[in-house]
């Protein structure tokens, strides 16, 4: 609402409020009863205040947040199966390592959080060994391009934006694909766009 129909809605209703205030006294005229029950509503009007701005709005804020999250995760749910699972694929066979890292972070039906917060912990701390090579690039090149228009989407979803890390997972994706797009040919790339590319590769992996 307008500051112009705040102020217009708050002056018809203050005067609804006092024309009902005079009607009371023109059919009872008893102003002892008024004042009585006005002094009373106005001792509860902190504490409904107090029920509306804090508990009513803490309850809305809860239901509000729930549902971006259901929305947030069905998203990250797409990108798995659209694009993201793929990519992983091809990233590890790439990775040299790969035997060693699934042995130790392959998850069993009898993990627990704590199982998880482990694996969580070694990721982050994962070097990655990787062989690019050109046919591994092209593979990729060829699969990120297939998902560019699914990526873009993903980008301009507002509710995405508040989850940091998997935003930047999605922007780490993106310049890869355009990296890979920028160069034509992967069979001759000089030692220094093949560091180039491990770099993103791996920005991507982690």
């Amino acid at each position: 609402m307008t500051r112009k129909t705040v102020l217009a809605l708050s002056a018809g209703l203050t005067a609804v409020s006092a024309a009902l205030f005079i009607l009371h006294y023109a059919i009872f005229g008893d102003l002892h009863h008024i004042l009585i029950y006005t002094v009373h509503d106005l001792a509860f009007l902190p504490l409904e205040v107090l029920i509306v701005s804090l508990v009513l709005h803490r309850i809305i804020e809860s239901i509000q947040k729930k549902h971006m999250l259901g929305k947030m995760n069905m998203a990250v749910g797409m990108y798995f199966t659209e694009c993201g699972t793929k990519l992983l694929k091809l990233i590890i066979s790439m990775d040299d390592d790969a035997g060693e890292i699934s042995d130790r972070r392959l998850i069993k039906n009898h993990w627990n959080k704590a199982d998880y917060r482990r694996a969580l912990v070694e990721v982050e701390k994962l070097e990655g060994n990787l062989t690019v090579d050109n046919d591994a690039l092209k593979s990729l090149a060829a699969h990120l391009s297939s998902k560019r228009g699914f990526l873009l989407s993903l980008l301009e979803n507002p509710n995405l934006l508040k989850h940091e890390c998997f935003t930047d997972l999605l922007w780490a994706v993106f310049h890869l694909s355009e990296e890979l797009t920028a160069r034509d040919d992967f069979s001759d790339l000089p030692e220094k766009d093949l560091q180039h590319l491990d770099i993103d590769i791996m920005r991507v992996y982690k």
